[in-house]
């Protein structure tokens, strides 16, 4: 305390006092009692008024930061007697004060003009050349002079959507922009949400823009409502809707123009690439904060390569990476102690949110901004181990390089096969029209839990390969980027791989005590990662090629970064298929140039064989912490 300045120490003790007071009362009421919110419609450079709400501290015996949220996915509630029952990031930050802006994003809800999806950021010639950098820019203009008793300094956060509008705004410029934090930021589109590698994320695609790709003439406070599949189990659902030309015959009927966009788009063509948000993130002023889950199962993507693109063209910005072990949003939308069936042994979130988030902000807003921020490049949870990591570096640069091989008898080891006599391979047959399940569940989307759901269904497929260590003698910390290089052939001209790198609990595990009794941890196979390539583009994503049937062929399948521990008496698995459904869609094993126009005459059985040789081996490179 003693080497903390006067006002400095003014401000803890009344955010303090505020804290102990509001504390017995809920966000929603606590709202009401503090905070006054107004409405707006900010003009833009061209003329488009965006509308925006406003919710300010009662309090003005100072001044506040403005954290600034733009969203394709409302503001509501509208009306300026209506309130939102929570307001910021976190409840932390609400019981400190801020001014709170929201705004919805140019032809979404209740503001004006044209909505395009990741609108491609361009070069500038004139007032009303507009894009969301431009938009954001105007935004922060408005509010630090228009809204009492701001401090001129905005700080700008979101979650996927918002996560992206968050990354745009860094490109802004704008002087008064000091901090921000995009959070599992929608990047690039042919890696994040709906593609994977090229492999095309069918339900996740489909349960989106059916209502959210409709048309929205005018403004309007509400959206289109959600689709009604008719049935609780998408696996069967989209098994009977057939090849992905049936989506708009039967369902769609033309009227999701950026369904129709992806279906004439399966390349990495320039449509992809103007969206893709990375080559622009450059010259960046504001202090960054990038924000992940481990198990995103949206974005990811986002986040890693967010945080990896702005350290390596700005690397005298201030910029860090959070990864903890969450879903999609889970750091503001649970207390992060567990997902599926894994637990991590501590409420994760609650950390977070006060001894991360909070204090980025409050240095960059509240405080000078100078000085030194206790935070670290890198503040990683390692999972399997269940600790928070300190990194000054990420991926961190005390790994080595090793190589977990494939062999015989579904043998995993980092020791090289022999040449000795013995197979040289695995093989499977895939039948599209019997895909393998992504998950046990009877769902019709992509469920948040997929990425740590137990693997042991699939496991005991036949079209599934398993490889495994033997039991662990030490504990194995693997931090880092990983890349599956698989040999592999098929007796058709095209095939998708899916490598999934998966933490086999001992029989004896004992059982987590938020489970239900019927949930048995023994012999758990956890999913670490997982990764699907969509084997036309193995060698280029914007020129697709055939396989060659029945010709051996190298596939590399990157996986995701990770920094998970797995403890001495795990055992360390790798499962490899080439169907994940409804997940991916189904590819029909016949290469044809466009494959979301393939006919159902087009999807054919094949023979997939992964080779491990010495000459033709197969493996996961990894890096051992």
């Amino acid at each position: 305390m003693k080497n903390l300045r006067w006002p400095s120490l003014l401000l803890l003790l009344f955010f303090t006092a505020t804290q102990v007071s509001g504390q017995a009362l809920s966000d929603s009421a606590y709202i009401r009692q503090h905070y006054t919110k107004t409405e707006h419609q900010i003009p833009m450079r061209d003329g488009v008024k965006l509308f925006t709400v406003v919710y300010a501290p009662k309090d003005k015996t100072q001044k506040y930061p403005i954290m600034l949220n733009r969203t394709p996915y409302s503001v509501a509630p509208y009306g300026e007697a209506k309130y939102k029952t929570s307001l910021g990031p976190s409840s932390e930050m609400l019981r400190e004060g801020y001014i709170f802006a929201y705004q919805d994003v140019r032809g979404k809800y209740m503001s004006e003009g044209e909505f395009i999806n990741m609108k491609p950021i361009k070069a500038k010639k004139g007032k009303k050349d507009v894009d969301e950098s431009t938009d954001s820019y105007d935004a922060i203009a408005w509010l630090v002079k228009n809204v009492p008793n701001n401090n001129g300094r905005v700080g700008q956060w979101g979650i996927s959507y918002p996560g992206y509008y968050t990354t745009v705004g860094l490109l802004s410029n704008h002087p008064a922009l000091k901090a921000a934090s995009p959070q599992a930021p929608v990047t690039d589109w042919f890696w994040d949400d709906f593609h994977h590698h090229g492999a095309f994320f069918l339900p996740h695609a489909f349960n989106f823009l059916t209502s959210f790709g409709q048309p929205r003439p005018q403004p309007s406070p509400t959206g289109a409502p959600r689709f009604n599949h008719g049935t609780p189990d998408g696996y069967d659902f989209f098994l009977r809707m057939g090849p992905l030309t049936n989506a708009n015959a039967q369902y769609l009927h033309n009227n999701v123009a950026f369904w129709n966009q992806m279906m004439e788009h399966p390349n990495y063509d320039a449509f992809w690439q103007a969206m893709n948000i990375r080559p622009h993130l450059t010259n960046i002023k504001p202090a960054v904060m990038v924000v992940g889950g481990w198990f995103d199962a949206e974005n990811l993507f986002g986040a890693l390569e967010t945080y990896k693109t702005i350290e390596k063209n700005n690397p005298k910005a201030y910029n860090t990476l959070v990864m903890g072990p969450w879903y999609h949003g889970g750091w503001a939308r649970s207390n992060g102690q567990t997902l599926g069936k894994v637990s991590f042994s501590q409420k994760t979130s609650e950390f977070y949110q006060p001894q991360i988030e909070a204090r980025f902000f409050r240095h960059f807003l509240k405080g000078d901004g100078k000085g030194q921020l206790a935070l670290p490049e890198a503040y990683m949870f390692n999972t399997g181990a269940n600790q928070w990591r300190e990194f000054a570096a990420w991926p961190p640069k005390n790994t080595q390089e090793r190589l977990l091989y494939f062999g015989p008898n579904g043998k995993l080891s980092f020791e090289k096969p022999s040449a000795a006599g013995g197979p040289s391979y695995d093989e499977f047959i895939s039948d599209p029209n019997k895909p393998v399940p992504f998950s046990e569940e009877t769902t019709v989307g992509m469920t948040r839990e997929y990425m740590t759901d137990d693997q042991r269904f699939a496991s005991r497929r036949p079209d599934v390969l398993v490889y495994q260590t033997d039991v662990l003698r030490e504990d194995v910390t693997l931090a880092g980027e990983i890349l599956s290089a698989l040999n592999v052939s098929t007796t058709g001209s095209d095939a998708d791989w899916v490598v999934k790198l998966i933490d086999v609990y001992p029989d004896t595990a004992a059982q987590n005590p938020h489970n239900p009794a019927s949930v048995k941890m023994g012999g758990f196979q956890q999913m670490v990662r997982s990764e699907v390539l969509r084997g036309r583009f193995r060698n280029s994503y914007e020129k697709p090629e055939a396989f060659t049937p029945n010709q051996v062929t190298a596939v590399n399948v990157p996986l995701q970064d990770v920094l998970h521990t797995f403890k001495k008496g795990h055992r360390i698995m790798v499962q490899v298929q080439s169907t994940w459904f409804p997940l991916v869609d189904r590819n029909p094993q016949k290469f044809v140039p466009n494959i979301y126009q393939a006919k159902a005459e087009d999807f054919q059985k094949a023979t997939h064989r992964v080779y491990f040789t010495p000459q033709q081996p197969s493996y996961l490179k990894v890096k051992v912490l």
